[in-house]
């Protein structure tokens, strides 16, 4: 009876450790994969619409989800790509917050990120972050950590392997550069990130998140760049070769290629036409509301048209629009 006993007492206890080992092995590379497929739904989200709460927190779900089941990853293999995965997460909703002006809220999310990052071990992941922090801190005003952080990205080791990711770095520099003033840098800096798209194969499978990313949003970022070191024609022309070439379901990206147009038709004096395609923002943001970060521009172009042109009746009209667009919900 004594051994019956043991014998059933050491079936319970295998069993009751069998549970756990099963529920370990039960996450792999289906859920890395579904998860990934959600990231993809929030990319084309930000395409259209840009930054807003709801991305946000979806964003911040699914890294939340990833990071659950990378606790139960049947392998260290699973469990570093879920670490990836979470990581490209949290740097969407750092994004998303980065677009709609939370910047406070997006440098947590990004030194969490490049947390994530480190522990996947995903130096595409550190890129995303390291871009990202450049732009945040362009919008806080930290234009010195800006250029650093572009380095930064310069230095992952998927710039230096594919000249694709080693392009979006140099443009995110560049842009630094500009916006301190620094002309030969930024324009060096800009002229390296065409030299490597140039040697990108732009057909090579890459995360969905870097679909953005071409020859069309290279020029817009090179208008900015022009703009800012005091080149409004050469700007110009580049906005209008960007907003040909800048797929048309990218809508947000090309709200602000049209509104940098705007910005350097009007640094030309050219306001008649300035204010009309400022006008044309508010179009293709037509049935979304305009993202914290576009507002800002539109802001800077109306500080600079009624400082120009403070009596012209095409400004004050434009100025009325501006109010109206702004308060929509």
């Amino acid at each position: 009876m004594r051994r019956r006993n043991f014998l059933m007492a050491t079936t319970g206890t295998t069993a009751a450790v069998a549970v756990p080992l099963i529920a370990q092995h039960s996450v792999g590379t289906s859920d890395v994969i579904r998860l990934r497929s959600g990231l993809d739904a929030l990319v084309a989200l930000d395409a259209a619409r840009g930054g807003h709460d709801a991305l946000e927190h979806r964003a911040l779900a699914g890294a939340s989800e990833a990071l659950e089941k990378q606790k139960l990853g049947a392998s260290q293999r699973i469990r570093q790509r879920l670490f990836s995965v979470a990581a490209v997460y949290t740097s969407t909703a750092a994004w998303s917050a980065i677009d709609d002006k939370r910047t406070d809220r997006a440098r947590g999310l990004l030194d969490r990120a490049l947390y994530l990052a480190g522990m996947a071990k995903d130096s595409v992941a550190e890129l995303k972050a390291w871009n990202l922090y450049s732009s945040l801190s362009h919008h806080r005003g930290a234009y010195t950590e800006a250029v650093d952080c572009g380095y930064a990205a310069q230095a992952t080791a998927i710039a230096r392997r594919d000249p694709f990711y080693a392009s979006l770095a140099h443009a995110r520099t560049a842009l630094a550069h500009s916006t301190l003033g620094e002309r030969q840098p930024a324009l060096r800096s800009l002229g390296c990130a065409w030299e490597a798209l140039d040697k990108a194969s732009l057909d090579d499978p890459r995360p969905s998140w870097t679909a953005f990313y071409g020859p069309g949003e290279l020029l817009a970022l090179t208008a900015i760049v022009r703009d800012e070191v005091g080149e409004p024609v050469e700007a110009e022309a580049a906005s209008h070769q960007a907003l040909a070439g800048i797929p048309q379901h990218f809508r947000r990206n090309r709200a602000l290629a049209t509104a940098r147009l705007a910005m350097t038709q009007l640094h030309q004096h050219d306001v008649d036409q300035a204010c009309a395609t400022a006008s044309t923002v508010f179009d293709l943001m037509d049935g979304h509301p305009i993202p914290g970060r576009m507002r800002s521009l539109l802001g800077d172009y109306y500080r600079d048209l009624i400082s120009l042109a403070p009596e012209a009746t095409v400004a004050r009209e434009w100025g009325d629009r501006y109010r109206a667009e702004w308060s929509r919900a």
